[in-house]
């Protein structure tokens, strides 16, 4: 287990809260597969440099453990009167008022435990009102730019203010309920978006704002009701819980009145000729037994990352991403993809191009001769992608991307990432290019 301290504070940067010190410091905790030994051309066996968080973090200790602890009891939830199934439902509902906790909510905002971050998205798209207009820049997730059945695509924004602007002015042209989409971080470069100036503007035109805060809830505390969010979605697998749950949390309204997601027991109070759903709109969307270990495993991490503290999560965050970025600087022929450039606050996610070389090309050999993970590819944002390899001059031919257009690699951290890790990547990097 990492022994890192650091006295606890409140990080004002991407929660808009005033720094409050604790009383005590805590470790970070570890994650599983630190210890992850992985075969390297000549057959060698190297500790593995997980570099891929952005796609999906390791499991931490702490939620292994939550979930060992919930299987001797696992039961049903909601409807049995054994001993059991009432500790199982008793753990399940626990975890929703924890990620409640986590993320700032209102104390009625809504807690609906979905898959993932696309499966949340998905469930509000089917819950908008008859005519919603949804706004969505193209530098988001196409898990963002796709459920929408009326939308709005603005252009990616040379500056944060213009993203603000945009946005302004395409909800000022809607008539009708209206919905702004936007991320919280990107997936693509790491670059923080101007969120809580985005909520003001969404409101101003009567709209709402969902925020995608997949990649920024397991690098940066998010408060929902300082920021006046209307709905926030993200995935466990994201956040160091690859238990398969996800969540969508924000106002009860427009879920309690929209078609239950999947129609089945649990949803319904009664079935006769017609059936009755429920108003609620954590069981009307949430039919089936539900992911219960899931659910359990995102409530453990959220409570594990609250316990360290964010102070000592960001600070280590940021002295890994300080000498990533800078190693990647010092190579020629490597390039950052960036949006609004090298000073914008970012979480530890980077992209980049290597001169000479394909994307996946530049995976493979980092895998098969260093034992480095990273994500090759367009990240399943393939307009922003496009969009930031066609600025930075590298729009060519790439047999590592599905449809034959240039591609990138991804390094990210997090929890369980080493200056070794890092350390190795820019040295492969540079060895690389040297050929």
């Amino acid at each position: 287990m990492s022994t890192l301290t650091i006295f606890d504070s409140v990080p004002a940067q991407a929660s808009g809260e005033t720094q409050v010190p604790a009383a005590a410091s805590r470790p970070i905790p570890a994650v599983l597969g630190a210890d992850l030994q992985v075969p390297v051309k000549g057959g060698r066996l190297v500790g593995y440099a997980n570099l891929d968080y952005a796609a999906s973090a390791p499991c931490l200790e702490p939620v292994s453990a939550a979930v060992a602890a919930a299987l001797p009891a696992y039961s049903s939830v909601h409807r049995g009167a054994g001993y059991a199934s009432q500790l199982t439902t008793a753990r399940y509902e626990q975890a929703r008022h924890t990620v409640r906790a986590f993320v700032g909510a209102r104390p009625d905002d809504a807690v609906i435990f979905t898959r993932n971050t696309t499966d949340a998205t998905n469930l509000l798209a089917g819950c908008l009102p008859a005519g919603t207009t949804t706004v969505v820049f193209d530098t988001e997730h196409h898990a963002s730019l796709l459920p929408w059945r009326k939308s709005v695509r603005l252009a990616p924004p040379a500056f944060p203010g213009e993203a603000v602007r945009a946005a302004d002015e395409a909800l000022a042209g809607i008539e009708g309920p209206k919905l702004l989409v936007v991320t919280a971080a990107s997936n693509v470069t790491g670059e923080l978006w101007p969120i809580a100036a985005l909520a003001h503007i969404a409101h101003r035109h009567g709209a709402r704002i969902l925020v995608d805060a997949a990649q920024l809830v397991p690098h940066r505390r998010l408060n929902l009701t300082a920021l006046d969010l209307d709905y926030v979605a993200f995935s466990g697998h994201k956040l160091y819980a690859p238990f398969g749950a996800g969540v969508l949390i924000g106002r009860r309204d427009w879920l309690a009145d929209g078609e239950p997601y999947l129609k089945g027991g649990g949803a319904v109070r009664s079935v006769e000729e017609e059936a009755e759903w429920h108003d609620d709109p954590e069981p009307r969307h949430e039919a089936g037994t539900p992911n219960v270990l899931g659910a359990i495993a995102l409530a453990a991490a959220c409570d594990a990352l609250t316990a360290t503290g964010w102070t000592a999560l960001v600070r280590e965050e940021e002295r890994l991403l300080a000498r990533l970025r800078s190693g990647l600087a010092s190579i020629e022929g490597v390039r950052e993809l960036s949006l609004w450039g090298d000073d914008h606050p970012r979480v530890g996610i980077v992209s980049f191009t290597v001169d000479g070389y394909s994307a996946r090309e530049v995976a493979e050999a980092l895998s098969s001769q260093y034992g480095i993970g990273v994500r090759d590819g367009k990240f399943c944002a393939h307009p922003f992608v496009r969009h930031l390899l066609g600025r930075s001059g590298h729009d060519r031919e790439d047999a590592g991307c599905e449809d034959g257009t240039t591609s990138a690699v991804r390094a990210s951290i997090g929890i369980g990432t080493t200056q070794e890790h890092v350390d190795r990547l820019v040295e492969a990097l540079r060895d690389l290019v040297s050929r």
